[in-house]
């Protein structure tokens, strides 16, 4: 196995290395989101930590590691849990502008970081829920 390439039979969450891999990875892309005007405001500072660790979590379980997040939150339900924020298109090119600057800094070019962005893309642009600056917004549960 290559470190781009992960083999045939073994998952992504084993390929990169496990659970820290995601955490590291949650890590870069929380650098983003603290300073970013835009996103700071739709994470509650009594839950940045909690938030932090959900993410690493579930990035861990989706890509193959133990059903940590699922034993301890049940579902995902990804855009269930995204509907009190207000996300549109500037919100989630935002997210993944971090997220990508997070993927690049921990992963070389090929397959790994072509599988995490093909993710990526995707689950940010569903989570858009386009509401408008009426939307309340809360805590994260």
């Amino acid at each position: 196995m290559g470190a781009t390439e992960p083999d045939e039979g073994i998952t992504l969450y084993e390929a990169v290395g496990g659970q820290p891999f995601f955490d590291g990875l949650v890590d870069a892309f929380y650098e983003g989101v603290l300073t970013d005007a835009v996103l700071r405001p739709l994470y509650p500072d009594d839950d940045l930590a909690g938030a932090h660790r959900r993410l690493a979590l579930f990035l861990g379980q989706y890509w193959g590691g133990p059903l940590t997040y699922m034993e301890e939150r049940g579902h995902p339900m990804l855009r269930a849990r995204h509907m009190p924020f207000p996300i549109g298109p500037v919100e989630r090119d935002h997210w993944l502008l971090h997220m990508a600057a997070a993927v690049e800094r921990l992963t070389p070019p090929g397959e790994i970081r072509d599988k995490l962005m093909g993710y990526f893309v995707p689950a940010a642009d569903a989570m858009r829920n386009d509401a408008g600056p009426g939307l309340q917004v809360g805590p994260r549960r």
